[in-house]
C-alpha cells in the first residue's frame, strides 16, 4: 500500500511495520539464553516516517533497526532483558490489534458503500 492511499492512508504500511517488530521482539525473547546474542529492535516512528516517504516497508524498518543497549550487562554477552522484551512485545501487539481494527472498520465502511446499504 502506498502511503499516499486515500483509503487506507498509511495504516497498511503501520500493520506491516508492527507485523515485522513483533517477529524482531519474538526472536529477542526466544534467545534470551544464547550466549553473545544481541537484542535487536528498531524505531517505529522513524520506519513509519520513512514508509511514508515511500519506502517499502522492510526497507524502511531495516533503515531503523538498531540494538538494545541493556540496562545491566550479562556474564555471558546476551543483551536481552527479557521482562523488557515482553513489555515491549505485549504494547506492539497491543498497537498491531488497534491498526488491524482501524482497518477492518474501514473495509466494512466500504462494503457498506459498495453494496448500497
Amino acid at each position: 500500500m502506498a502511503a499516499n492511499d486515500p483509503i487506507f492512508g498509511i495504516a497498511g504500511d503501520a500493520l506491516r511495520l508492527r507485523s515485522q517488530r513483533m517477529a524482531l521482539l519474538a526472536s529477542n525473547i526466544a534467545n534470551a539464553a544464547t550466549p553473545n546474542y544481541k537484542a535487536r529492535d528498531f524505531d517505529f516512528q522513524k520506519a513509519l516516517t520513512a514508509a511514508n516517504a515511500g519506502s517499502a516497508a522492510e526497507t524502511a524498518a531495516n533503515g531503523a533497526l538498531g540494538y538494545r543497549v541493556p540496562l545491566e550487562t550479562s556474564l555471558d554477552g546476551n543483551t536481552v532483558e527479557l521482562s523488557t522484551e515482553q513489555t515491549l512485545f505485549a504494547e506492539n501487539a497491543v498497537q498491531y490489534r488497534t491498526t488491524l481494527s482501524f482497518l477492518q472498520g474501514r473495509m466494512s465502511t466500504l462494503m457498506t458503500a459498495i453494496k448500497g446499504e
